[in-house]
């Protein structure tokens, strides 16, 4: 237990506070919720991996591409996968976008800054020039609408720059489930622990993009920009993803007379953390598509507590987001702690201090999230 010479927190979840300066996570340390929090994350290890490699394809051997009929076939076309594409015999790419463009729409980071930067711009020209030699659609396209195509070597950017990301996070993910296999993992504080120290051997990746075109590689972010995996990739997606995200079609009115989006992106919070399980399975809530891609690599020993319930497997989609949202919990703890402005077992009280208005300003976000929810 730390000693500290402050006063008692008088935050209404200032219970979390102490559970977080003592090393411990934001959810329950019980053994169901360890199965719970491991099992769902190795399906996520599994669906991440599969969209990270589409998107790395994507913006590697799809740029610039004006109608990407086959984007999400990773090069592979055959009529069997084709048939199995319509019938949605297949994994749901279009979540992986959704995530991108929440990204890219709220931005944040040295990645955001440096795509609107005289470089940038500069070598987004290069390129776009190579690509639209010789063809009068896109060169004529261009030539009408000069910020359309700077505007999409910006978007192929993220997604190369979310492929990036997660493909640490599946590495993260499976390596802890093995762990867990393995008799190495038997605590929500274990699992928290796996996680930073994977974000904390990650932080200093760098994070580049190039493509080649006409045999010419063209490079949209060397190394030289300096931009690397924690602060530029990793801390956006928590605020895009975890916190904000963006209004769900069918669930709220875009009419702004209707005042019921905030005009404030800074107060959104459709965020994973914030998501009531619900209405997944609706039409229009991306998560759905997660989830649904999520079902289908559950180990066995959490997929038998699902059928255990009460419903059985009539509402696995929501059983899967309620383990999903305690498993985003268990990562936003371990960013939290891992992003700490002084060590937690600090004896310095200017330092304490400073950990405690840390800790505070992210409990003002959960304040509304589900963070209560996922207690029970």
């Amino acid at each position: 237990m730390i000693k500290t010479t402050l006063r008692s927190s008088t935050h209404p979840l200032a219970a979390y506070i102490e559970q977080l300066k003592t090393g411990g996570g934001l959810v329950p340390d019980r053994p169901e919720n360890v199965l719970e929090v491991v099992g769902i994350l190795k399906s996520y290890g599994v669906v991440l991996e599969a969209y990270y490699k589409n998107l790395l394809y994507i913006a590697e051997h799809q740029f610039l591409e004006l109608f990407p009929f086959f984007k999400y076939f990773n090069g592979e076309v055959s009529p069997a996968k084709l048939l199995r594409h319509w019938w949605h015999d297949r994994i749901n790419f279009e979540y992986a976008e959704y995530c991108m463009k929440a990204m890219f729409w709220h931005g944040g980071g040295g990645l955001d800054a440096y795509l609107d930067s005289p470089e940038f711009r500069t070598r987004a020209q290069s390129v776009i020039q190579a690509k639209v030699q010789g063809n009068w659609l896109i060169s004529g396209l261009n030539q009408l609408f000069p910020e359309f195509l700077p505007e999409q070597v910006r978007q192929f950017t993220y997604y190369s720059a979310l492929g990036q990301f997660w493909r640490v996070m599946s590495e993260i993910f499976l390596t802890l489930s093995d762990h867990y296999d393995q008799g190495k993992i038997e605590s929500i504080p274990q699992v928290v622990a796996h996680i930073q120290a994977g974000l904390v051997a990650a932080a200093t990746l760098p994070i580049t993009y190039a493509v080649t075109v006409r045999g010419q590689v063209y490079d949209i972010i060397p190394e030289s920009v300096g931009l690397t995996f924690l602060p530029d990739t990793a801390v956006p997606y928590v605020e895009a993803v975890f916190f904000r995200g963006t209004p769900f079609l069918g669930t709220v009115s875009y009419n702004a007379q209707a005042n019921q989006i905030s005009p404030d992106p800074s107060r959104f919070n459709y965020g994973a953390l914030y998501a009531d399980p619900l209405p997944i399975g609706g039409a229009g809530i991306p998560p759905t598509l997660l989830m649904q891609d999520m079902r289908h690599f559950l180990p066995e020993y959490l997929h038998q507590v699902y059928r255990q319930n009460l419903r059985g497997e009539d509402d696995l989609r929501v059983q899967i987001c309620q383990s999903f949202q305690k498993s985003m919990f268990c990562v936003t703890t371990a960013a939290i702690l891992g992003l700490a402005p002084y060590p937690l077992d600090t004896a310095d009280p200017e330092q304490q201090q400073a950990n405690q208005s840390y800790f505070e300003q992210w409990m003002d976000r959960f304040l509304s999230s589900r963070l209560e929810d996922v207690q029970a």
